[in-house]
């Protein structure tokens, strides 16, 4: 699974955490739903979950409209607008679980957070 994060809102490191595990949790649900055989094979092999940096909102939808084509899940997260950022705001992308090599595909050219 990949977590791809929007750096130009300024998050604080723990308002990054809760967002990347309402992705995961996002993520799991809906593949559980649409293919429990590649989640079954996800929990046997260890959970992997990387995270990675996106610069703006428009470039996580363009993520999430690769992932989608490719049919992979891809789960946008926005924000309640409780604490630091403004409601509605989405944060965090959550891709996968899936092949590594499609979410490569998807998201191989971004830098690690």
């Amino acid at each position: 699974m990949v977590l791809v994060v929007r750096t130009d809102l300024g998050m604080t490191k723990g308002k990054i955490a809760a967002q990347c595990g309402h992705a995961t949790l996002a993520c799991y649900k809906a593949v559980q739903k649409t293919n429990p055989k590649a989640l079954q094979k996800w929990e046997r092999s260890g959970q992997a979950k990387v995270a990675l940096k996106a610069v703006s909102e428009e470039q996580l939808l363009e993520l999430q409209a690769v992932a989608l084509s490719l049919n992979i899940t891809a789960q946008s997260i926005c924000d309640a607008g409780r604490t630091q950022i403004a409601a509605g705001s989405r944060t965090v992308l959550g891709v996968g679980p899936g092949p590594v090599d499609l979410l490569n595909q998807v998201t191989g050219h971004l830098k690690l957070l």
